[in-house]
């Protein structure tokens, strides 16, 4: 069966007035009084520049940075398939000025990794969307269809790159492998930009990439997509003729969640103030720009519901990962 991330976006709630300091912090009108963030704000990611995560971070960041006033600074922590950037995060408990860009490593890190955090060590304020992934190829690759891939993988060696131990393409050649009853010899790196040019360079038979980091490729016909790994082809008109791998006979689909979170131990009042920042910044144009962008899904929840959706994303982690 796939394993498929899915949750129901919830309605807007009521926004806070978010105004700047003349000292560069924010601060808002709450149950509790004004609220003042302890400084200027950094967003912390996980992983190298140039790939998913970054340009997530810097979205969230350039984001909340214009509906709070605050000075939002990105700051890369690559290493060890985003334990670094995790755990030096974990250090930052109480400070209401950190964030960090979370994806679905920070389920899969504590089950593959012996790490001193989980998804409960945190504080999550928004999921943005959801972000599948497309097998890609080297456009003079012998691949036409995944089943090709997995019909040759079925008598012979297929290199297949991954940007990390619990990253979304490691999970989804997982799942191809569960299903098929295949197995791919991998190469780890550090980014989806490493795999992507790794794959460019004829180092690798296969990638799995997000839409946002090969549209371009794809367009300009350096590199061609397989399949998605995706309940349903995707409604962008430079994505709608590539088939699903459902469609291809293998049945696997599932979604990396993009989102944002701060640290644990923050005040009620620091979580409702990003909370109502977050809310603010996906009615903006810059949220639907980076939406479009990236060929995401838009499916927003915050605080509580995004712990909802971590909760079930979590188990179904643990049936691939452990």
């Amino acid at each position: 069966m796939s394993t498929t991330a899915k949750v129901t976006a919830i309605g807007a709630a009521a926004i806070l007035a978010l105004t700047a300091c003349s000292s560069g912090a924010s601060s808002a009108d709450s149950e509790g009084g004004a609220f003042s963030l302890s400084g200027d704000a950094r967003m912390i990611v996980p992983f190298s520049a140039g790939g998913g995560s970054d340009l997530s971070g810097r979205a969230i960041a350039a984001g909340l940075e214009s509906v709070t006033g605050t000075n939002v600074s990105v700051e890369n922590r690559e290493g060890g398939s985003g334990a670094v950037g995790y755990s030096h995060f974990l250090a930052q408990e109480g400070k209401d000025n950190y964030l960090l860009a979370s994806e679905t490593a920070m389920l899969a890190l504590p089950l593959t990794q012996d790490v001193e955090f989980d998804f409960t060590s945190f504080t999550p304020i928004m999921k943005l969307g959801d972000d599948y992934t497309l097998l890609v190829v080297a456009p003079d690759s012998p691949f036409e269809t995944c089943t090709d891939v997995v019909d040759k993988a079925k008598t012979d060696r297929v290199v297949a790159a991954v940007s990390g131990a619990t990253s979304l393409d490691e999970i989804v050649f997982t799942l191809v492998e569960d299903e098929m009853d295949v197995k791919f010899d991998r190469v780890p790196f550090e980014s989806g930009s490493e795999v992507l040019a790794s794959l460019l360079g004829g180092q690798i038979d296969i990638a799995s990439l997000n839409p946002g980091e090969v549209l371009g490729q794809l367009e300009s016909g350096d590199l061609k997509a397989l399949c998605a790994f995706s309940d349903e082809r995707y409604e962008y008109d430079q994505l709608a003729d590539i088939p699903t791998a459902k469609e291809q006979g293998i049945d696997v689909a599932f979604a990396q969640f993009r989102g944002f979170i701060a640290p644990g131990g923050i005040s009620d009042d620091a979580k409702e103030f990003w909370i109502n920042a977050a809310k603010e910044f996906e009615k903006s144009d810059s949220y639907a720009e980076y939406i479009e962008q990236n060929v995401m899904q838009a499916n927003a929840v915050y605080g509580d519901d995004f712990v909802t959706y971590l909760e079930g994303n979590n188990e179904d982690l643990k049936k691939v990962l452990k």
